[in-house]
């Protein structure tokens, strides 16, 4: 699959660089980070700090697709918004982890983690909860509990976790977000919210290798593209689509 447009409302792919020490703080340096990747992606105009401790370069957020990269005090992060193409998604972080190790002095041995996810987003007015267990049910154990008279859901959010190596360096973690709140199931009042799918491939600690940066992320980039088209689509996103397009 090139793309996953056709399955959700929005779906993205983030990188996230986790660090031990701190990041320079530099303002030439800072600035000749972002200078780069705006040579590259020269609609990536939007420069500003959110907070002291986070500065951030994006293109139009009002667009239906666009970049963005931040950096926190011991995180790089980055993200696309409905790319046209995995390709497209991966040659920009790709750039981020080239230039990154170059300009803010990144070393292999300073990684505590790397992060490369796939999200979903579904539009859905309504209780989340109870929609996600109707759409992917509910294992054994719990499924009589839907006999509890009265009883409503006020949080299903399932979530598995699974090492991939002796060692539990990588890891891949599937998970739902919902946001209904119980204010809302109280007052039956549902605004559309996002419902989210998340599919996370982590690398934790040093990384391996001479290209330490380039090398995890082709792991990575597997990864997660095989647990998503293998398992997480068929079985997680498909039925929740059918599951909102039949309300």
């Amino acid at each position: 699959m090139d793309s996953y447009s056709g399955y959700c409302d929005d779906y993205y792919v983030n990188l996230v660089i986790n660090t031990s020490l701190s990041l320079p703080s530099n303002r030439e340096t800072l600035l000749t980070f972002f200078e780069r990747l705006q040579k590259a992606y020269p609609r990536m105009t939007n420069f500003f700090a959110r907070e002291k401790v986070e500065l951030a370069l994006e293109e139009d957020r009002s667009s239906h697709t666009y970049r963005w990269c931040s950096l926190e005090a011991r995180r790089v992060s980055a993200g696309f918004l409905n790319p046209d193409s995995l390709a497209e998604a991966f040659t920009f972080h790709r750039l981020i982890l080239q230039t990154a190790p170059f300009h803010l002095s990144l070393s292999r041995l300073d990684c505590e983690s790397v992060d490369l996810l796939f999200g979903f987003d579904f539009q859905y007015r309504g209780n989340q909860n109870q929609l996600v267990a109707e759409a992917l049910g509910l294992s054994p154990a719990f499924e009589s509990l839907r006999d509890v008279p009265g009883a409503q859901l006020t949080r299903f959010e399932p979530s598995i976790t699974f090492a991939l190596d002796a060692e539990c360096r990588l890891q891949c973690r599937i998970n739902i977000e919902t946001r209904t709140t119980d204010e809302q199931i109280r007052a039956k009042d549902y605004p559309e919210e996002n419902l989210s799918v998340y599919i996370t491939a982590r690398h934790y600690g040093c990384l391996p290798g001479k290209d330490g940066f380039e090398q995890t992320f082709e792991l990575l980039a597997k990864t997660v593209r095989t647990a998503t088209e293998q398992y997480v689509i068929p079985n997680i996103v498909q039925p929740l689509a059918k599951a909102i397009s039949l309300r």
